[in-house]
């Protein structure tokens, strides 16, 4: 389906929460964030998106300001990740690469709080559904409700007694569940070896090893730029990603891999990823839908634009009729 964004979201005031309204979302967020990052914990997280459904084994131990995560996957290619506060580490075995990244933040997992200073009781209302249990523990339900069509609402489970996120659906515009994520099993404050994590982390012998140099850059640099902002989704970063074999991207012909912008409004985020245009690999422009993942790819000039999101696809019509050349 093709979509015209200016027919489908015509433009409409920002909305502004009241005080109370802040307090209460944000006491809630906040009291989940600190609790994916500062509980110790061993379970099997079960994700099912879209017909498909995937595990993994995750290991998760905080020592101060120290946070070791290990995440096994159950289903698929087997892959080993691990993560000590912004370093990332994968174990590819089935290619024998090990791939090594920096990222700004461990955050979540599911990653649900995106950025500290964004106005999401703007955007998203929230409404407490009771308690239930889940994976052996007591749970509180919250619902986030989208204020507009540009975003999808969550239902959200809350460990009680520290809030750490237990249960999560992902809700359509229309309020049906299109993507769950849940622990199966759950120990909470678990004997967890953050010495021995980190040993793990560092056996990269008999490993190629792949080190992904992302360049920090900003759109406005890149010259690109944004027409009309889309309401909520607030730029987060930008980066100039490496052309290497093992990008999902092949080496474009400026000799640079594809520029990524990406936004959020707090919860959800959008990747807008820039590169030259390729006739032997861009064939056809195309949406698909995974769950709460969308992708959208267009041509625009000599440039392809590929954008990902855990959005409606409108929403990442309206990124994309906005995205504009500024050189």
């Amino acid at each position: 389906m093709n979509y015209v964004a200016a027919q489908v979201l015509p433009v409409a005031v920002q909305p502004t929460a009241s005080a109370e309204e802040v307090r209460s979302l944000n006491d809630w967020l906040m009291r989940m964030h600190q609790a994916s990052i500062n509980r110790t914990y061993v379970g099997t997280f079960v994700v099912s998106a879209g017909g498909n459904m995937s595990s993994a084994k995750i290991w998760h131990v905080c020592e101060g300001t120290q946070q070791v995560e290990r995440i096994e996957t159950l289903t698929g290619a087997p892959r080993s990740i691990f993560r000590h506060n912004d370093q990332m580490t994968t174990f590819m075995p089935d290619h024998k690469v090990v791939r090594t990244e920096k990222r700004e933040s461990l955050g979540l997992f599911p990653q649900l709080f995106q950025s500290a200073d964004s106005r999401i009781a703007d955007f998203y209302r929230f409404r407490q559904e009771g308690l239930e249990r889940v994976a052996g523990v007591d749970a509180d339900i919250i619902t986030l409700i989208p204020k507009d069509r540009l975003r999808f609402g969550y239902r959200v489970w809350s460990e009680r007694k520290n809030g750490l996120i237990v249960k999560l659906q992902t809700l359509d515009t229309d309020g049906k569940v299109i993507e769950q994520a849940a622990f199966s099993e759950l120990q909470l404050d678990a004997p967890v070896s953050m010495s021995q994590l980190i040993q793990m982390m560092g056996k990269v012998q008999g490993y190629r090893l792949d080190k992904p140099e992302l360049v920090k850059t900003t759109a406005a640099a890149e010259g690109w730029g944004l027409k009309t902002p889309v309401a909520g989704f607030n730029p987060m970063s930008c980066y100039q990603r490496p052309a290497s074999s093992t990008d999902n991207g092949a080496k474009g012909a400026t000799g640079d891999g594809p520029l990524q912008w990406i936004f959020s409004d707090g919860l959800a985020s959008v990747s807008i990823f820039v590169e030259p245009f390729d006739p032997r690999r861009h064939v056809r422009e195309s949406t698909l839908s995974l769950g709460a993942t969308q992708t959208l790819t267009r041509q625009l000039d000599t440039h392809w634009i590929t954008l990902v999101g855990e959005v409606p696809v409108p929403t990442l019509q309206l990124f994309v009729s906005a995205l504009e050349r500024k050189k």
